[in-house]
């Protein structure tokens, strides 16, 4: 079954803190970050609010994959991702896409051997 949010997606502060994270519905998982919906989780402790990426994919198997592979990234390496396709790191709005998730970020970097 397609599902047109799912994603793995990096939110940040100004420091910047990152956490990667993957998700079936993205609109609605940024909102719950940026609402601080859980105050003991991660990004509501260090004030993760900004959607600095995302990569989206067909299935909710490809995202973890995704996200493994990232999550093994030391933060320079992060960073150099984000920043080649975000170079500023602003919030990427998706309620300026009707709540839908925005173009595809180019293929990301391949992982280092």
């Amino acid at each position: 079954m397609d599902r047109p949010d799912v994603a793995v997606y990096v939110m940040a502060n100004a420091r910047p803190t990152l956490y990667v994270g993957v998700t079936s519905n993205l609109p609605e998982r940024v909102m719950q970050h940026k609402c601080e919906d859980d105050p003991d989780c991660f990004t509501a402790r260090y004030h993760l609010h900004r959607l600095v990426y995302f990569e989206r994919f067909d299935s909710i198997a490809e995202a973890i994959r995704r996200e493994k592979v990232l999550k093994k990234f030391t933060r320079a390496r992060k960073l150099e991702l984000i920043r080649r396709h975000n170079p500023g790191m602003k919030d990427l709005k998706l309620d300026e896409h009707r709540g839908r998730v925005p173009t595809p970020i180019p293929t990301p970097i391949p992982p280092r051997r």
